[in-house]
């Protein structure tokens, strides 16, 4: 097994447990939910006299209002106290919980279950802060990404077991003795597991948890928007459940009136769009690098439009009765198969990044909350997206397949607005099409870089795009400083604009950009931020590393800061060089090129000068160009 695949965790006490307590935890919510569903729906009749589609709605409003109310509390609970053992807490109550509905179950007290699914409710709002929080205190940065993966992964495939698990069930003579059996074991199991989740220590111990509801869901809003980047990366993910519940919740009906098909063609769609979303996670660790890479949620987001749109442009004109056989081995109903794991795998490389870069981007002592916050607007989001699929299909009369076509325009504009408030996503996606076209970037010593507070990186300049290369290489965000003249280029400027870069210009020539630069570097340091300068001021004509002019100098005397020296092999010849005229002026000639970006020793300000830097990053880039 590949040493870096995220499938190692599997092996780790600290992830494995953790996983295992998690993956019953959501397979025992699905089947119960859906065994109740089903009861109701065959067995029972409906519920307290209530027509069937009614009471099936009453049932999911019921475990997902605790959501609303008491995420707030469950965030707190999981900052202030250790979390393994907040997991154990609710692992117990699981227990507890799923002896009583055992006990309905058996009796056939289908209103006795209907408050039981409210308390499986509350018990998954407190499981989930918990679940996502203890991550970041487990894992490494490098694993976190394949963590999430594996997490999401594990869930989405233990809500397709759990689905198709009370489908079998409910095929047997007493689904309801089985059932109740089930749900007890498969709660015992989770706590057994939880009972090996290592200790992590509080984060928050001081908190004073309040018990006021709604007031503490309402703070948890407010916690969540003082970060504008993270609460977008909270609005996109809850997003991902708005339109992944409009096409789970339309798939009966789909098969049923679009595709003329059996209950087996509700089974295989539900299956593939799973299995997709769980093929999706597992790549995207892989995509990413072993990193947390906003560049992928962008082609995430278009493949979920563009899947969308060919599913629309691929119904059948004239649907015929189907089975699931006929789905996989029809031409034009496997498209549609393919088009919803396509829909599901882009979906996968869409929100494991967003988990990811909320628990590294939330303090510590705040995770959990944020957390929570993000829960009660997937709960929100979801319940729009069932008003919605009202409005839509019974008011405004759109057929399932209209619908799914306005949730795919929608998914585009929807994307749009975010990466244009968070302009690292556009950058990033640019990035890391850069990095798996025209180059094969390798890195060495990048863990030189300290982790926080001011730096400075210097590094020789061979091409147009120098900046974007240790961009997606380095894993703090960088303020590039760079020639004015680069912003007037019709594309590369707007991607610089986009990356917050610095312009300066000779002090002769552009006085006031030259004392504008080195004011907004100083206060770039002064705010605990990566600065990176090319001290030539200038592409390299001969590939070479030219004289290093004392810009550096001037930087470390107004702010004394380490710096990091760092070196490009492999970039000249490249079409954004000026090797062989000037650069953009000739046709590329090689793609995916390898190319080593190296970074040394760290340097204090002290010893930092312009000419001994110089021989570093000569010593760096050794004799290749």
């Amino acid at each position: 097994m590949d040493d870096h695949s995220q499938f190692r965790l599997l092996s780790k006490r600290r992830f494995l447990p953790f996983f295992l307590t998690q993956f019953s935890g959501a397979f025992n919510d699905n089947l119960f939910r859906n065994v109740l569903l089903l009861l109701i729906t065959y067995t029972a009749g409906g519920l307290m006299g209530l027509p069937i589609d009614v009471a099936v709605n009453i049932a999911a409003f019921v475990f997902i209002v605790p959501f609303f109310l008491f995420s707030g509390i469950a965030g707190q609970l999981a900052d202030k106290y250790e979390k393994s053992q907040v997991i154990r807490w609710v692992k117990l109550a699981e227990i507890a919980i799923m002896v009583l509905a055992a006990v309905g179950l058996w009796h056939g007290w289908y209103e006795a279950l209907l408050l039981l699914l409210f308390l499986m409710g509350v018990q998954s709002t407190f499981f989930g802060p918990v679940k996502y929080a203890l991550l970041p205190q487990v894992l490494t940065d490098d694993e976190l990404v394949g963590g999430n993966a594996l997490v999401e992964m594990g869930t989405f495939v233990a809500i397709l077991v759990g689905t198709l698990a009370a489908g079998l069930l409910m095929g047997s003579e007493q689904p309801e003795k089985l059932a109740a059996i089930g749900v007890v074991v498969l709660a015992v199991i989770g706590y057994l597991a939880a009972r090996k989740v290592p200790v992590t220590g509080t984060t928050n111990p001081d908190m004073t948890i309040g018990f006021r509801p709604l007031r503490e869901t309402w703070n948890l809003m407010r916690l969540a928007a003082e970060n504008y980047s993270v609460l977008l990366c909270i609005m996109a993910i809850s997003w991902f459940w708005f339109l992944g519940a409009a096409y789970l919740t339309q798939f009966p009906s789909f098969a049923q009136t679009d595709l003329m098909g059996d209950e087996t063609v509700v089974t295989l769609l539900l299956a593939v769009f799973t299995i997709g979303i769980a093929l999706g996670s597992v790549a995207c660790e892989r995509l990413s690098g072993h990193r947390i890479e906003l560049g992928i949620v962008p082609i995430g987001s278009l493949g979920i439009s563009l899947f969308g749109l060919d599913l629309y442009f691929n119904m059948p004109a004239n649907p015929v009765p189907t089975d699931w056989w006929m789905i996989i081995t029809d031409s034009q109903h496997r498209q549609l198969a393919i088009d919803l794991l396509g829909i599901g795998f882009f979906g996968g490389l869409f929100i494991v990044p967003l988990y990811a870069f909320v628990q590294q981007q939330t303090p510590e002592p705040q995770r959990a909350r944020v957390i929570a916050a993000l829960n009660v607007f997937n709960a929100l989001f979801m319940v729009v997206s069932a008003g919605m699929g009202i409005l839509m299909l019974g008011v405004i009369g759109l057929s399932i397949p209209e619908f799914f076509l306005v949730l795919s325009i929608m998914n585009l504009i929807v994307a749009g607005f975010v990466y244009q408030q968070v302009p690292e996503f556009a950058l990033r996606f640019i990035v890391w099409v850069l990095s798996h076209t025209i180059y094969r970037v390798r890195h060495e010593g990048l863990r030189q870089i300290p982790d926080d507070g001011p730096v400075l990186l210097v590094c020789n300049h061979v091409t147009y795009m120098d900046a974007l290369i240790i961009a997606g290489a380095v894993r703090r965000p960088i303020r590039f400083v760079m020639d004015h003249q680069i912003f007037k280029m019709p594309i590369l400027g707007g991607l610089f604009r986009l990356a917050k870069t610095i312009p300066i210009g000779p002090r002769n020539k552009v006085p006031e950009i030259y004392d504008a630069a080195f004011e907004r570097i100083d206060e770039e340091l002064d705010a605990g931020n990566v600065v990176c300068i090319f001290p030539e001021g200038k592409l390299t004509s001969d590939g070479e590393v030219g004289t290093f002019k004392n810009g550096v100098e001037i930087i470390i005397q107004r702010r004394p800061v380490t710096v990091v020296p760092m070196a490009l092999r492999g970039l000249w010849g490249s079409f954004f060089s000026h090797c062989g005229g000037p650069a953009l002026s000739h046709l590329p000639k090689r793609f995916w090129s390898r190319i080593e970006l190296v970074a040394g020793e760290p340097v204090s300000a002290e010893k930092a000068a312009a000419e001994m830097l110089e021989q570093r990053v000569k010593g760096l880039r050794g004799s290749g160009q």
